[in-house]
Order: structure tokens, then sequence, then C-alpha cells
């Protein structure tokens, strides 16, 4: 089940009220108009179309809601994740700072902090100089401390600076 498809079944609130009070335990369409106040024949079009929408269960024992449609729902939705990088060690410390394009913090674990400053020195054209206006741009995209992220790769060697002029 995909999510608007999901987020369809629940949008009527007499089905949105009869979902919560089979996951609250209601197992019968009574005890769903008892708890809900809704009257039988709305009980009764309301689990109609859970069921037929898989939400809800009308098994042996009574109702019962399908809670991990959720879960499915997001997954379902979920782009597929790019790898950062093609090993599956480094893509995993990146996967653990960077989140849609940002760097989220930097690591404390140096060899972490290398693997991220090694990712971001990709952004720098081996050779090319680059002024440090346009090279606080580039680490802007990442993070709000750009001087911070500067200082840090060219301490590590990946970057190397001469009167305000940098080079990878």
């Amino acid at each position: 089940m995909n999510a608007d498809l999901l987020c369809g079944l629940l949008a009527e609130p007499s089905r949105l009220r009869t979902y919560s009070a089979v996951v609250l335990g209601a197992t019968t369409p009574e005890q769903v108009a008892g708890s809900t106040g809704l009257s039988a024949p709305v009980v009764h079009k309301a689990l109609q179309r859970l069921v037929k929408g898989g939400l809800v269960f009308d098994s042996g024992g009574g109702l019962r809601a399908d809670e991990g449609a959720f879960k499915d729902a997001v997954r379902v939705s979920r782009p597929e994740r790019v790898p950062l990088d093609p090993d599956p060690d480094r893509d995993a410390v990146l996967k653990s700072f960077i989140r849609d394009g940002r760097l989220t913090h930097f690591p404390t674990i140096p060899a972490k902090f290398r693997v991220v400053l090694e990712y971001l020195a990709a952004n720098f054209e081996p050779g090319r100089s680059y002024p440090e206006p346009e090279v606080n741009d580039i680490l802007n995209r990442w993070h709000p401390d750009h001087a911070a992220l500067r200082r840090e790769l060219v301490d590590a060697g990946l970057l190397s600076r001469a009167d305000s002029i940098y080079v990878r």
C-alpha cells in the first residue's frame, strides 16, 4: 500500500475514527460504534472500505488493524538511497553525517572526519585555483561554518592555501 492510498483511506473522518477504534481494541462493529459514537450504518460502510483497502481485517477473532501499513507505505514511497561512496564502510560514515546534501554535524572521531573531509574535497577540481569567497560559497552549501571546514580541509592537506587562494 502506498502513502496516497493510505491517506485516502483515512481522509474520511468516519473511516479514521473507525480505524482508530479498531487499533485501540474494538473487535466488533458494535464496539466500534460504541467507542466512536458513529451510527451502525456509518461504521458498516467505513469498515467495508477499510477492509477492501487492506487496513482492517475481519478475522475469526474479530476485527484487527494492519498497524504495519504505515511503515510499509513509507518504505514504498521512499526513493532508493544512492550511496555516497562505493566503499560500504565509507558510505556508512558519510550516511551518518550527510543528510539531503548537507553536513549535519562534524564527526568527533578523526578517522570519520577525514572521510567526510575527503568527500567534501571532491567538490574542488584538482589543480584549479579558488579564491577564498568561492571556497566559502562551495562549503556553505554543505554547512554554515564554512570557515571551520576550510581550515580543516587545509589542516588535513586536502586543500593548500597561499595568499587567500586555495588549490586541491
